[in-house]
């Protein structure tokens, strides 16, 4: 018998061996097969007895499975990418089988001390929301509600409905923290009909949850990005919890987003998907206003809390980290025996060293960005590629010995807040402090339980936690994401003070939020301390129509990246240069191209690096051009480029 087989290459065809007679394999098996003097994990995607005429065939030496672990639905779908994001259908189809070799059972949960689930009495806006997604006959629905608006419960109860009918249920959350908050919450609903996807498990556990779903002994399937890809036989629902968040886009090849695979997923499958926010993606905002996204509202909190107050505090004037209004506030909680969380979207203790004689500013060698002081270690570390160096006391420029830091991050905040409150119990939570293992968990576990009073941390704070003693969240400084030069910096800043500030008040009426910034006029920070939700997105909408970025057009982003800075440019040169013409060539009148041009952070780990972003109107006229300046397109051996189709970061 004859195998073709796929690899995870950029290589657009399947490969063909044969299988010794002593093994046994079929589609949808794993196979070690020899290429190119390597032996590489491959993909059957089919079997026959013709062989190929011409070459010689070589065995393969090895079948990894004992059943199947994908089928033609995820084949078809591995296809369906390829073709969309132009990459090809290996990377696509690797992409969404576990890597493990044996299945290894997950750690137990603790079952024992959970209670007996009890569905919550739904609010008439909740119980019209459910009706909605369980009889109409829509195929997208989104849950625009305030923070605290009850979502996850009208999920849930979707849910239950749709297992009871038969089906399947994909439940997608952007972040690993709140996979763990909602597997807890479930597992006293569905008990051992949940199969758990996400990044923090091992190969072999995540195969062994993958073979639990594929054999159908279980019908809900909770996960961060990658679970969309979950190989359920007859999918009912898909949930897309947070849908705006950026993290449902993946930052590698294949760039997919979550949301573009959910919807074909749900087309093919006849089911529906759902998605929910309180501040949804200006896409997903458009498609509502146009009708194509059904939109049911829920604008109450549901468990007796109603929204914070929210004072905004300008930090011109103010020389300390902690404004003296944020200082009172926070006595005034912890005096109570209530939470605070400190939200700061920076983390390090500062993140700018500079010569205050010369202007010197301490870069990365292989980056061209600032590096971040992180006292802790007593490094000036890389936040993009890693490297780290010892804080300098002479600049090297001019030898002044005034050399300092500007700016702050969470360290430097948690550092000033003990000062301030030596008693109080202060967790960290960042991309730093998360780096041991099991301290994410341990540490909301102390939070939700009263054993730490203030909570710090940078966006993991920020989304879906629901902690009941928490009145008050002070954002430390609001204006962190504004300055980065792309386009949706302002979308991107009023999600998250929305979101954040939704943390406080979910189950009274004494919830306050404090607003630090240095730009109180701002939009996003002026509309977010309102809430005013609509009046944001309307005028961000107008802004976008005028200056012709998405969602009103669609793009395309290449990026070329080589070690030496002109091959990058040449590269990104010729590049246009063959657009312009296949513009011309196919007729693609709505399609226009910016740059090229290096991008705002031009060199990370020691690759230098240009772009060019096409755009258009018109999706069908994009997509055929970048097809065809792609089959077109010579590349140079030492430039890489990247092609990322609907990019939501342009840095």
């Amino acid at each position: 018998m004859y195998l073709d087989v796929l690899f995870s290459l950029p290589v657009h065809s399947s490969f063909t061996y044969e299988l010794p007679p002593e093994m046994t394999c079929a589609i949808g098996y794993r196979v070690t097969a020899p290429f190119g003097g390597r032996s590489l994990t491959g993909y059957v995607i089919a079997t026959h007895e013709r062989k190929p005429e011409g070459f010689s065939v070589k065995p393969i030496k090895r079948v990894i499975d004992k059943e199947a672990v994908f089928g033609e639905d995820q084949i078809a779908l591995a296809s369906w990418m390829a073709a969309l994001y132009f990459c090809s259908q290996g990377e696509a189809l690797a992409l969404m089988i576990p890597g493990g070799r044996k299945e290894i059972d997950l750690p137990a949960l603790g079952l024992e001390e959970i209670p007996e689930a009890k569905d919550l009495e739904l609010s008439v806006p909740q119980k019209e929301a459910l009706r909605s997604i369980c009889e109409d006959d829509h195929s997208l629905y989104y849950l625009f509600g305030v923070t605290g608006s009850g979502k996850t419960e009208v999920f849930l109860q979707a849910a239950q409905k749709v297992i009871a009918g038969g089906r399947s249920v994909i439940y997608l959350v952007p972040e690993i923290s709140l996979t763990h908050q909602l597997a807890a919450m479930v597992r006293t609903r569905f008990a051992d009909d949940v199969a758990i996807l996400h990044s923090a498990l091992t190969p072999s556990q995540r195969l062994k949850e993958w073979l639990k779903i594929r054999r159908n002994e279980v019908h809900l399937i909770i996960g961060a990005r990658s679970a969309v890809f979950a190989p359920c036989d007859d999918i009912g629902l898909i949930i897309i919890d947070e849908e705006h968040e950026n993290t449902y886009k993946a930052g590698s090849t294949p760039r997919y987003h979550a949301r573009q695979i959910a919807i074909k997923r749900a087309q093919d499958a006849g089911a529906s998907v759902v998605m929910g926010s309180a501040t949804p993606s200006l896409e997903a905002w458009r498609l509502m206003k146009q009708g194509r996204i059904h939109r049911l509202d829920l604008p109450l909190r549901v468990s007796g809390g109603s929204m914070p107050g929210v004072q905004i505090v300008d930090m011109k004037t103010c020389p300390s980290i902690i404004s003296p209004r944020l200082q009172k506030m926070i006595k005034e909680v912890l005096d109570r025996r209530k939470q605070v969380i400190l939200f700061l979207n920076r983390r390090g203790f500062s993140y700018f060293f500079h010569c205050r004689s010369c202007g010197y500013e301490m870069t990365c060698e292989h980056c061209s960005v600032a590096l971040t002081y992180h006292k802790e270690r007593n490094r000036m570390v890389c936040h993009y590629c890693g490297y780290s160096q010892a804080p300098i006391k002479v600049c090297p420029e001019c030898g002044s010995l005034d050399v300092g830091y500007s700016g702050f991050g969470t360290e430097l905040v948690e550092e000033a807040v003990h000062g301030l409150f030596p008693f109080a119990r202060i967790g960290r939570l960042d991309a730093d402090s998360t780096k041991k293992k099991e301290h994410l968990k341990q540490t909301l576990d102390s939070f939700r339980e009263g054993d730490i009073d203030m909570l710090l941390g940078t966006q993991m704070v920020a989304k879906g936690l629901n902690f009941p003693g928490v009145e008050l969240v002070g954002i430390v400084l609001a204006d962190s994401g504004l300055h980065l030069p792309d386009f949706r910096a302002q979308e991107r800043t009023f999600s998250l003070l929305l979101q954040v500030a939704g943390r406080a008040g979910r189950f009274g009426k004494t919830g306050n939020v404090i607003i630090q910034t240095y730009q109180p006029e701002n939009a996003a920070i002026r509309l977010a301390a309102l809430g005013d939700v609509q009046s944001f997105y309307d005028q961000e909408l107008k802004d976008r129509e005028m200056l012709g970025f998405p969602p009103v057009t669609r793009m395309c982003r290449l990026v070329f990246r080589a070690r030496k800075a002109e091959r990058a440019e040449q590269a990104a040169v010729t590049a246009a240069d063959l657009l312009e013409e296949v513009i011309i060539h196919e007729k693609c009148p709505s399609v226009t191209i910016l740059g090229p041009a290096e991008p705002p952070i031009s060199k990370i780990a020691q690759n230098y690096r240009w772009h060019i972003l096409i755009q258009a109107t018109q999706f069908k006229e994009l997509h055929r051009c970048v097809d065809q300046f792609l089959r077109r397109y010579a590349a140079d051996s030492a430039v890489y480029m990247e092609i990322d189709l609907d990019p939501v970061n342009l840095l």
